[in-house]
């Protein structure tokens, strides 16, 4: 049994603890704007294709404060202009890096005539009509649900968007290792692609941290039902990606992630 274990640690089947403390430092980094210490990039390439098994879990970093920010609000507050604050804080500490790339994915698929239109106008930084209306269908539609949750039950609603954290990011790695890249050039691309065995802890981390969290308000069947809901999103995003593009960005990334919590906390807030 020993022997096993050392052979997939020395293969990297298996996580080292401070290898992957490491890569959850670097995912926070990468994901927000929250200071980390530089010795956790000393001697880094610069490639997230390992660190992206940490993904899951740094989101769920970022979202504490946020989630506790709403559950302590909500006890005597308005529940929607709670979840406006705490989505207000999420997006500060990540520097609307996924909300970005919704709305430069919205304008280049919604406005692009072809897969090159559509690139161009994703390289745009400014914005159009299409990216403006999916901010406000974003924004809408978690405070929305969010705030739905929080009249329901407020650590229902703090442990929901726990749970969106780490399994939209899930589904981001997911996405971004099922299309190959879109350009030959880009963030997507300088950072490297996701490790078959990284993508798959990501994945295994994501979604067990987000049964758990659905399951302990709502129940087992719930929150399978739940995440395969948010599971078919991605797939149902990275297939229409797929016949656009023909492959991924770095605005299709953070798109997914968009996508991906949305349609958790929509569907949460239907059936609690």
């Amino acid at each position: 049994m020993c022997a096993s274990l050392n052979r997939l640690y020395r293969e990297r089947q298996l996580p080292n603890a401070t290898d992957f403390i490491a890569d959850l430092a670097r995912s926070v980094a990468f994901l927000s704007r929250i200071p980390v210490p530089d010795r956790f990039f000393l001697g880094q390439s610069g490639s997230f294709s390992r660190a992206v098994r940490a993904f899951p879990l740094a989101g769920v970093l970022i979202a504490l404060v946020p989630a506790l920010v709403l559950y302590t609000l909500s006890q005597t507050g308005d529940a929607l202009v709670t979840s406006l604050i705490a989505l207000s804080l999420m997006v500060l500490l990540t520097g609307a890096l996924h909300e970005d790339g919704l709305a430069d994915a919205a304008d280049g698929l919604g406005g692009g005539r072809d897969r090159e239109h559509a690139l161009a106008i994703m390289k745009d930084s400014r914005i159009g009509s299409y990216g403006v209306v999916a901010m406000l269908l974003s924004f809408s539609l978690r405070a929305a649900s969010l705030a739905a949750l929080a009249r329901f039950d407020s650590s229902l609603a703090a442990v929901s968007m726990l749970a969106a954290a780490c399994l939209s990011r899930s589904v981001m790695i997911w996405h971004w290792s099922a299309l190959p890249p879109a350009r030959t050039n880009g963030v997507a691309v300088a950072i490297g692609a996701p490790e078959r065995g990284s993508r798959n802890l990501a994945l295994l981390i994501g979604g067990v941290m987000g049964l758990i969290f659905i399951a302990s308000h709502l129940g087992i069947p719930v929150a399978i039902f739940a995440i395969l809901v948010c599971a078919a999103a991605g797939q149902f995003f990275t297939a229409f990606v797929r016949r656009k593009l023909g492959g991924h960005t770095g605005d299709t990334i953070g798109a997914t992630q968009q996508v991906s919590e949305i349609v958790l906390l929509s569907t949460l807030a239907l059936i609690a």
